[in-house]
């Protein structure tokens, strides 16, 4: 199915376009999700007859105690259903078949899918799976003008695209600077999750810090990064005043990297 464009402006005034994930690209993402788990809970089952000395073909002819019986059916509920609601959270809206797919949860805002949202929308799932088969889900998906299934309509979510075959640019100022530095994202200055403190104004902020970082004067440069440093880092746990100027640098063009990816999205 084609995809929709959809045009966001978020609290802070800064416009976003994305195309929305239909429901052949969620439906496979869903798809992958569901082989990996299934996988998990055989591995679950495996380890458990493993644990009670039996072989599979014994295991049928014995009686499992009841409290191991419930222990297990919890254990694989929370495992299934906390697979997305984590996940989704903790990577960026991510699962590994969203992953897979290139598409990803975010916030109708354009911010990362916060916890509480993430909570409701997989919540939902109970009533998307009805009758079965995720009918429910599936026609509200397929009907959406953006695809939205009941989860993303209460918890205000939308399913989006990543960014994908981006034109090859002519490399900017900023990128020889980066590469002459060996900087990249790998690795990244911070975790994920830490980056959920810095939203779209910060990332305003850090883009236009380091397009102007070239043309400054060396004086500039130093008290500017400094400022930067002063602002950004401690929303991110970081303490700037034991660094260096060329390290802090160094350390905010990392930081650039890795909010590039989530703030600037090239459809």
């Amino acid at each position: 199915m084609k995809t929709e464009q959809v045009d966001i402006k978020t609290p802070e005034y800064v416009s976003l376009q994305f195309h929305s994930a239909g429901l052949g690209s969620r439906a496979a993402a869903f798809i992958l999700d569901t082989i990996l788990l299934v996988i998990v809970n055989i591995l679950i089952v495996i380890a458990l007859i493993l644990g009670l000395n039996a072989s599979i073909f014994e295991y049928v002819e014995t009686d499992m105690p009841s409290y191991m019986f419930a222990g297990v059916i919890i254990l694989m509920f929370l495992l299934n259903w906390s697979y997305y609601f984590l996940l989704e959270y903790f990577t960026g809206g991510r699962t590994f078949g969203k992953k897979m797919l290139g598409i990803r949860v975010i916030q109708e805002n354009g911010h990362s899918i916060t916890l509480l949202s993430s909570l409701i929308r997989n919540f939902l799932r109970i009533i998307d799976m009805l009758p079965a088969n995720y009918l429910v889900g599936m026609l509200m998906i397929f009907f959406h003008s953006k695809h939205k299934r009941l989860g993303d309509l209460v918890a205000g979510t939308i399913v989006v695209h990543e960014r994908r075959g981006k034109k090859k640019k002519k490399a900017s100022k900023l990128d020889k600077l980066i590469d002459e530095k060996g900087l990249n994202a790998e690795g990244g200055l911070v975790e994920e999750w830490a980056l959920k403190s810095l939203g779209a104004k910060e990332w305003k902020l850090l883009k236009t810090y380091a397009d102007r970082l070239d043309s400054l004067s060396t004086d500039d440069r130093i008290v500017l990064t400094r400022k930067m440093a002063d602002i950004l880092f401690p929303k991110i746990g970081l303490d700037p005043s034991s660094k260096h100027y060329d390290e802090l640098e160094d350390m905010l063009l990392v930081l650039y990297l890795q909010m590039k990816d989530e703030w600037e999205y090239e459809l």
